[in-house]
């Protein structure tokens, strides 16, 4: 297996966990907005996340460097699906850090009504990207074995 192939697989595992510390981020806080330690636990559970991102998009950008983008196979199942999960997945990540940074920001600045509003909005997006990179990575090359 080639190092780009290892980065993909290495990405989809970063948007997983990703994924997984955004869910265990929310239930903390969701538990107890007003105990000091689960907001200390929240934060740096949602910092972990947005750190994993951070890796991920490093790894991403290497793995395209080094071999490209892949084409869905045309005569491979679900191409329609799986067209129409990418683009909505690449949209959407695109606003993922813009609504990461300014929901951290809020946090630090303990601005927790405008991080609330920010927050409503950026972790179902940042969930979906989680989720759908792990979908694009297993159609395009576990189904369509790209």
């Amino acid at each position: 297996m080639e190092l780009a192939d290892q980065l993909a697989a290495v990405n989809a595992t970063l948007n997983a966990l990703s994924g997984i510390l955004l869910v265990v981020g929310w239930r903390i806080i969701a538990s107890g907005r007003n105990d000091p330690a689960r907001r200390v636990a929240h934060r740096n559970t949602m910092l972990g996340a947005f750190g994993v991102s951070g890796v991920f998009l490093v790894c991403y950008l290497v793995r395209v460097a080094l071999s490209g983008t892949h084409p869905y196979p045309p005569e491979a199942p679900g191409r329609l699906f799986y067209l129409v999960m990418l683009a909505s997945h690449v949209v959407l990540a695109a606003t993922v850090p813009f609504l990461a940074v300014g929901a951290i920001w809020l946090g630090w600045k303990q601005r927790w009504a405008s991080h609330v509003k920010v927050v409503r909005v950026a972790l179902p997006v940042w969930l979906y990207v989680s989720v759908t990179g792990v979908g694009v990575y297993l159609m395009l090359y576990q189904l369509a074995g790209v």
